[in-house]
């Protein structure tokens, strides 16, 4: 594949899509090929899927809300996402399988190593070249979203630090793919220091030379 995926995580509020937007924009201003996806998302079946998880008036044991995610994962991976790589393009992510380790796995207390399998099948091993891991206090994302929120958002203050900590820990196991940004630092500070990250990616610049 010619392509790049590029991946936002983050928890709820934390400001990611907006940063995805900005990116999707820079991209588009440089005329540089690229697709803006979401999970779950980003095909018929994934939208559908997306209201089924999100919606309130649901309630989901733990397995059935990762399978669910996998299954909005897989119809975009294979009729989105792949194409897009091999045509070359840019492929922006707001959401991955890390999501789905951070969330079903640190947050709801799940199988960690079921869900990398699963995630591993699903995927055919599809990893993104580059993550970013927009990091936010739980607080202060629940300050910027409101307290009204879809069927996750609403969950505990607890629920969402254990997803905080899953994302950091993950991004210690692999500080090479997943970069650390601070959420709370201005926008458009942000958006320069992902734009200087993927300018080295697409030269082939070691990121340390920034």
């Amino acid at each position: 594949m010619s392509g790049f995926l590029i991946t936002l995580e983050g928890i709820d509020g934390c400001g990611k899509t907006t940063q995805g937007r900005l990116l999707q924009a820079r991209l588009e201003g440089e005329a540089i090929p690229h697709l803006f996806v979401r999970e779950p998302g980003g095909t018929p079946i994934g939208e559908q899927i997306r209201l089924l998880l999100l919606q309130k008036e649901h309630s989901l044991i733990t397995d059935t809300e990762l399978l669910l995610y996998l299954a909005a994962r897989a119809e975009l991976v294979n009729t989105v996402i792949r194409p897009a790589l091999e045509d070359g393009r840019v492929v922006l992510c707001d959401r991955y399988y890390d999501s789905t380790v951070a969330y079903q796995g640190y947050g709801c207390g799940g199988d960690g190593d079921w869900i990398r399998e699963l995630n591993e099948k699903i995927t055919a091993g599809l990893r993104p070249r580059l993550t970013f891991l927009f990091d936010l206090s739980v607080e202060e994302a629940l300050r910027r979203r409101g307290h009204e929120g879809d069927r996750i958002e609403e969950r505990s203050l607890s629920f969402h630090r254990r997803v905080r900590r899953g994302y950091l820990a993950l991004a210690a196991a692999e500080p090479d793919r997943i970069v650390i940004i601070d959420a709370a630092a201005p926008a458009e500070q942000q958006h320069e220091l992902l734009w200087s990250r993927l300018e080295a990616l697409f030269s082939g610049r070691p990121s340390d030379e920034l």
